[in-house]
């Protein structure tokens, strides 16, 4: 586990597995008003200062990261980082990109070094950091990053906490411009106030903080862990049951399709094309897209607006009949979200999909659609569609897929049993997800009332 503050290994520790502790919260004898609104009071021998006075030495650094344009990437010389590697806390090494010596030198980048503090001024939570792994090689940050490298009389690991605590992101969230994408500008981060402990408590705080969170992020992932293997025990019993059936006890045959194997001797096996046939959405301009639903306008169906759906929506007037979906469709992702099935959901759907027209005498819809979720014929949709950078599936490719048929009344039986089997499992996975949510809340509160100094740790 990363540790922010001697990033060095340390003795193992027992995880944090069960919910927050209870504990006697000790406080400061005495505080004063900060005289700074989005901080309150704070112990009385703390100090206030801004942003921009931490870095007086001659080493000491508080600039924004180099301007790259497109043009300029290339060559594998030089690690190029963006925001999306400044995570709250800890840097995500999963993503880069990189620019030549040359590049570096034409446009005189400034490296980064190991320990430096690095500030996102873009995307939410505007003004998160984390501090600078070791790299094996020179690296460079975009322009919306700041690169902060304070005198030596503070504590980095101390600020990094105290720039990822809740009070502080409300504070950088109001100071924040633009009406689109907000950004918080390097000036603007370098007058807020901050408190500052004396360093001895500054170093105890981190410490305190880097053992409390390890073993806080040691649950989560004991948790996250658990989820893993509850929905790998719902994929298996989901597999089971639509391609062996309830009964252990069945004569079998041989299915034809590798990845099924054995299937019930009264069970079929054909291809999609014999059950169902499929209609491609339809592509609407921004403009021609309504932002209210006006008379009969039907919600307009991205794969965006799936996954975001608190996001604004669109609407589409007089949609052709064949391009829109009710709430009992079967709609199978195309291109862009490759494989996704998506139902219960009415409106006008999108081109990056295809409805199943599937015939309601032969399969029943959750049968159809719990086949459809299982891991071997969605590795048949995604290889059907391609090796491409983008996969496209298209009509001809997965009509020849694999689907392997029980009578129509035992279709609804195994759906039945799923529903019931997989509510279970459900539920146990909405338990575990309640419980890290609780443990990050936890993290968050204790974060803020350590580094503010609503409660003493030394």
């Amino acid at each position: 586990m990363h540790n922010i503050n001697s990033q060095i290994g340390s003795k193992e520790k027992k995880p944090l597995t069960t919910s927050p502790p209870k504990s006697t919260v000790q406080t400061y004898s005495r505080y004063k008003d900060s005289g700074v609104e989005w901080l309150g009071e704070i112990p009385e021998h703390w100090e206030v200062r801004k942003i921009k006075y931490l870095f007086k030495e001659k080493n000491s650094l508080f600039i924004d990261g180099d301007w790259i344009e497109s043009k300029d990437l290339g060559s594998d010389e030089v690690y190029y980082f963006t925001t999306g590697n400044i995570r709250e806390i800890k840097f995500y090494d999963k993503e880069r990109s990189y620019i030549s010596n040359d590049t570096f030198r034409r446009l005189n980048c400034t490296a980064i070094a190991e320990n430096d503090i690095l500030i996102s001024r873009l995307n939410v939570p505007l003004g998160r950091c984390c501090i600078a792994p070791k790299f094996d090689k020179k690296s460079i940050v975009s322009v919306d990053v700041c690169v902060f490298r304070p005198d030596k009389g503070f504590n980095r690991g101390f600020l990094v906490y105290l720039m990822n605590s809740p009070q502080y992101f409300t504070h950088t969230e109001n100071e924040a411009r633009g009406a689109i994408m907000k950004r918080i500008s390097r000036s603007i981060l370098g007058n807020i106030d901050i408190p500052i402990p004396p360093l001895q408590e500054q170093t105890a705080i981190a410490n305190f903080l880097d053992d409390k969170t390890e073993k806080i992020d040691q649950a989560i992932c004991i948790k996250k862990q658990q989820i893993a293997l509850l929905k790998e025990r719902k994929q298996i019993l989901i597999h089971k049951a639509v391609t062996r059936g309830l009964d252990d006890y069945v004569p079998l045959k041989d299915s034809g399709v590798k990845w099924v194997g054995e299937i019930p001797e009264h069970w079929a096996s054909v291809s999609f094309r014999r059950i169902s046939s499929l209609q491609q959405g339809l592509q609407i301009a921004i403009d021609k897209r309504l932002e209210e639903p006006i008379g009969d306008a039907l919600e307009y169906i991205t794969t965006k607006s799936i996954h975001n759906p608190n996001d604004p929506k669109h609407y589409v007037t007089k949609p052709k009949e064949n391009v829109i979906c009710d709430y009992q469709d079967v709609l199978l992702g195309r291109t862009g979200n490759t494989g996704e099935v998506v139902t219960n959901i009415r409106g006008v759907f999108h081109n990056n999909f295809f409805k199943i027209d599937y015939d309601k005498n032969k399969i029943e819809r959750d049968f159809l659609v719990n086949y459809l979720n299982t891991q071997g014929i969605q590795e048949l949709i995604m290889l059907s569609a391609g090796v491409t950078t983008i996969p496209d599936l298209n009509h001809g490719e997965f009509l020849s897929l694999p689907i392997v048929l029980p009578p129509l009344s035992e279709q609804k039986e195994i759906s039945k049993y799923i529903e019931r089997a997989s509510q279970k499992i459900d539920t146990a996975i909405s338990l575990k997800q309640q419980e890290i949510a609780k443990l990050q809340e936890y993290k968050r509160s204790l974060i803020n009332s350590v580094v503010t100094g609503k409660v003493k740790v030394c």
